[in-house]
């Protein structure tokens, strides 16, 4: 087993989040500005990818090293151990950005990091003929940031938001790493009533499941690392198995989401089949005002429509308004939502016990919470 310098990549506000279920996962961490490091083994690679809710990509940091020149890019790319990870027939297609730094152009460090890539691999494969690239896919990124250049290989694939479950989608919907931030970031207990007024396609809904079922992300889906011969199968194979073992199938759920728009709820309960459950998530068409309930300590997770376009805002106010009273009866309950517009509270008609910036895609939002009662300590006889 070797050991890899592994890279989780996050969302702004989520690096945190992410460093915990790292070390929920058994490693050590550091927290960078849109990423989490960590050492681990190929087994560290493939649970990383299985288990982690609201990381967006796994990367191998093969190299990092100053760069202000062409040269010493090619150079100091070409000293890298390419031939520990590429085999011969690897298809490796190299992408790029740069930020603050002398090698501006992207598109030629992507060009030289290629080519030093090649030439290493020739040297080491004793060829002089062009490398086919019929092979496993190894998608290198060549990152400079500030002069300093940050070579990785993707592990991921498609990003790991991609459970497989989602059939369809709405108009803005919520990524499930986002969504699964958010019921992370709430007091809910699997035992506990779960609501989401503005379901849409069941995004929240569904990752609490998972959650409250301690079900992988990742579980049903592949992996490009999984073409990579370095990667046994039977790391794949026991990573799946311990996760298998993990899930807790039999724990009873109590999950609602609801929408104003009846297509919607099908869509959600179509995603909730694709997911595994259909019978566990209860979907009703709804108007938030009609919201109303005896049980108590629960918690509420909303991501309603944001009045971002021109001839919507008058709306989304008068509906944060039917909100607030609609939960003002539900004084257990612990309330969250998620929006971009920074008079919510005036509306809603309460100040927030607390509040989180997160960024929902490129849009700066705010997740307002409003801490219920706490239950009765159940004494001890």
């Amino acid at each position: 087993m070797g050991k890899y310098q592994l890279i989780a990549t996050a969302a702004m506000g989520l690096e945190a989040l992410v460093a915990k279920e790292v070390r929920e996962l058994g490693y050590e961490c550091q927290v960078e500005n849109g990423k989490v490091t960590y050492t681990g083994d190929e087994s560290a690679i493939v649970r990383s990818n299985l288990w982690l809710r609201t990381a967006d990509r796994i990367k191998i940091k093969v190299g990092e090293f100053k760069a202000f020149t062409f040269d010493e890019l090619f150079e100091k790319t070409k000293a890298l151990p390419w031939e520990q990870f590429l085999p011969e027939d690897a298809e490796f297609p190299v992408i790029g950005k740069s930020v603050k730094s002398k090698l501006f152009s992207v598109s030629d460090c992507q060009a030289i990091v290629k080519k030093a890539i090649v030439e290493r691999m020739k040297k080491h494969y004793k060829t002089n003929s062009w490398f086919e690239e019929s092979g496993a896919l190894y998608r290198i990124e060549v990152a400079l940031l500030k002069d300093v250049a940050t070579i990785t290989i993707d592990s991921s694939g498609q990003g790991l938001h991609k459970r497989g479950y989602r059939t369809d989608q709405g108009e803005a919907p919520l990524k499930e790493t986002l969504a699964a931030a958010l019921v992370m970031l709430t007091n809910w207990r699997p035992d506990r009533p779960f609501i989401d007024p503005f379901c849409g396609s069941g995004t929240i809904p569904i990752e609490a499941a998972m959650i409250g079922q301690n079900i992988a992300p990742g579980f049903n889906r592949e992996f490009v690392s999984e073409g990579w011969k370095w990667i046994p199968a039977k790391v794949w194979d026991n990573a799946r198995n311990e996760a298998e073992d993990l899930a807790k199938y039999d724990q009873p759920l109590d999950i609602t989401g609801s929408d104003i728009d009846h297509r919607m709820v099908k869509m959600a309960q179509e995603n909730a089949f694709e997911a595994g459950f259909a019978d566990l998530i209860q979907f009703k068409q709804m108007q938030v005002k009609d919201i109303s309930t005896n049980k108590e300590y629960g918690t509420i997770v909303g991501n309603p429509p944001y009045g971002e376009r021109l001839g919507e805002k008058r709306a989304v106010e008068h509906m944060y308004k039917e909100l607030g009273q609609a939960f003002q009866k539900l004084d257990t309950w612990s309330i969250y939502i998620l929006t971009s517009n920074e008079e919510f509270e005036q509306f809603y008609g309460k100040p927030a016990t607390k509040k989180r910036k997160l960024f929902n895609g490129f849009i700066r939002t705010d997740l307002y919470q409003y801490w219920g009662k706490k239950p009765p300590r159940v004494s001890q006889s």
